[in-house]
């Protein structure tokens, strides 16, 4: 989860507008991606149970 817009990355949707697989695990995402909805990197990201 993003600590800055609360958006969930979900890695059985992954994040096709921006070139990742649906099924790309969490640790294979490239380190320059960043957060669709704000553009936060993945450091502010946070491991949450769904």
């Amino acid at each position: 989860m993003c600590l800055i817009c609360g958006w969930i990355y979900d890695e059985g949707t992954g994040d096709p507008d921006h070139g990742i697989a649906p099924g790309t695990m969490w640790r294979d995402l490239p380190v320059n991606w960043a957060c669709p909805e704000c553009g936060a990197r993945k450091e502010d990201f946070e491991m949450v149970q769904i």
